[in-house]
């Protein structure tokens, strides 16, 4: 059990049966002799909903037990991505719903971690940084620096982000999945 007051954004927490993710948490101390409230967004793993609920501080609430488990990606039919679960090697077929916002990241051979809840599927997650190929960005200009600014760059999986100005076509870098951000080059591609 934990306190309204310990809810933090990404928490997933057990609430009368439904299993929800804390998206916001604001804590705001009461005015005068008003009390203090946590006013919190929350959305619904399972069917994807989302609202808004208001906590009392003292109030105690259920973490949801979790099982993130590691699973390597390995292909698509159209309809399914199939995985590998690493430890048991049991083949799992998760929907793009399921994928979700970790779609785009999805490459072949790569471990990715997918989240359970009393062995139903809730979520698929990236791991932190991945090396993605760079498909398109403007030509860096001779004497470009990392201190130099940025351009956009497109890489694998059609995503768009921020490269250092000495970034071309071709080159493999690594990029922070959380923040979507270029983090430093892996290597030159051949």
């Amino acid at each position: 059990m934990i306190l309204a007051t310990n809810l933090r954004e990404g928490m997933v927490i057990d609430l009368e049966g439904r299993i929800l993710r804390v998206l916001h948490a604001d804590h705001h101390r009461g005015v005068g002799r008003g009390s203090a409230m946590i006013r919190t967004k929350l959305r619904d793993v399972m069917t994807g909903e989302s609202f808004d609920k208001t906590f009392d501080p003292e109030d105690k609430l259920e973490r949801a037990r979790l099982e993130e488990r590691p699973h390597q990606f390995m292909w698509t039919d159209g309809r399914f991505y199939h995985f590998l679960d690493n430890e048991t090697y049991e083949e799992r077929e998760l929907t793009a719903e399921q994928v979700g916002e970790t779609l785009p990241w999805l490459k072949e051979g790569e471990d990715f971690f997918i989240t359970l809840y009393e062995h139903r599927i809730i979520g698929c997650e990236p791991p932190p940084k991945v090396d993605r190929e760079v498909v398109y960005t403007e030509p860096g200009l001779k004497g470009d620096t990392a201190q130099g600014g940025s351009k956009p760059a497109t890489i694998e999986g059609d995503l768009r982000i921020n490269v250092p100005l000495f970034i071309n076509i071709g080159d493999v870098i690594t990029v922070d999945t959380v923040d979507r951000e270029y983090v430093t080059r892996a290597s030159l591609a051949k």
